[in-house]
Formats: C-alpha cells, structure tokens, sequence
C-alpha cells in the first residue's frame, strides 16, 4: 500500500485500530467497517499484488469502511474506495492539515445509476447514525460511473438539510492518481 503512495503512519494507525489487516492466504490488504456499536460488519479485500477486489462474505455495505474521530462530526468526506480514502488522508496530511477532524466514508464502490435520487446504503446508514453532519463532501472518481454517482448523490440529497460539494480528484481517475501524481509515482498512469 505504500507503493501507491499512503502514508506508512495513518496505515500503521488504521492496523492499531482494527480497520486494516493482511490476508493470512493470500496478503491481501483487508479494510474493516464497524457499527456504532464496534461490531465488524463488513470487509472489502484488495490485491496488493494484482487487481483483485472483493468483499468478505456476509459484509454488509451500510457499513463500509471509515475514519470518523469527531464524535459529531459536522462534515463527511465520501469516496469510492478505501484505498481513494486512504489517498485523501494522506494527501491531508501532507499539505499540513489534520485529516481526523472530519469524518471519511468510503462507499465501498459505486454503480452507473439507474434511479434517480437514491442513495448508496453506505453514506444513507452514515448520515442516519451521524446527525451531526452539515456538508457531504463527494471525492467520486472522474469516469462516467463515479460522476454518475456524484450527480444521483447530490440529487438524492437536494431537498434534505446538507451543504453538499462535489470535488473530485484534479488529477487522474481517482483520489490514489491524483496522490501518485503529486507524489511522481508512474506519473505517466496519472495523466490521463
């Protein structure tokens, strides 16, 4: 996971606290999600070698995988996956700002919407156990199906009380190009 750029402390803390592990088999990275009641609930399985994506049976994706420090946290920012939250921390922390002030939910992925105004379960099951939250940060890819999501998002959530943004990455498809980018790292990948 360094390889793609994230930061070896958050990595190390995200391990400390139970979100992050490897596979015993295959040493693929696994990313926990837990209830409000610190129940594991879900798990999404990355190739570190490779690009093999899957999820642990029986997960359950109201409770993808997240960082929320502030108990009340009044902003969430919202990702596909892990790994583009994880790159998102790291770009925060570089720049000198503190990534834990606010809370960051990955989607567990997103798909090319067919119904308007439907949100995925993951950020619904978050704003319902996190009343506190005022602005819905949304850091979706840049290809047709993440600005897809972006625009059933921000349509899903017009009529309810949030300040919702749509940021996403300024370089490359995803949060993790855009952090290789800035870092060099196959710079050439991140340009497109």
């Amino acid at each position: 996971l360094t390889g793609r750029g994230l930061d070896g402390l958050l990595l190390e803390a995200c391990i400390n606290h139970r979100l992050l592990y490897e596979s015993a088999q295959y040493h693929n990275a696994v990313f926990v999600g837990y209830d409000p009641e610190g129940k594991a609930r879900y798990a999404a399985i990355r190739g570190t070698v490779g690009s093999y994506k899957g999820e642990a049976s029986g997960s359950d994706k109201r409770y993808a995988f997240s960082l929320c420090l502030p108990r009340q946290p009044p902003i969430v920012h919202v990702f596909e996956s892990a790994i583009d939250l994880l790159s998102y921390a790291t770009l925060e922390h570089r720049a000198g700002r503190d990534w834990r002030g606010d809370a960051l939910l990955s989607l567990a992925g997103v798909f090319q919407r067919k119904r308007e105004k439907v949100l995925p379960v993951a950020l619904k099951q978050f704003l319902e156990d996190h009343p506190s939250v005022k602005t819905v940060c949304l850091h979706l890819d840049n290809d047709a199906v993440g600005r897809s999501a972006a625009h059933g998002i921000m349509e899903a959530l017009a009529d309810k009380p949030y300040q919702v943004i749509d940021n996403p990455p300024t370089h490359g498809k995803d949060v993790n190009d855009q952090l290789r980018w800035e870092l060099q790292i196959n710079k050439k990948e991140c340009e497109r």
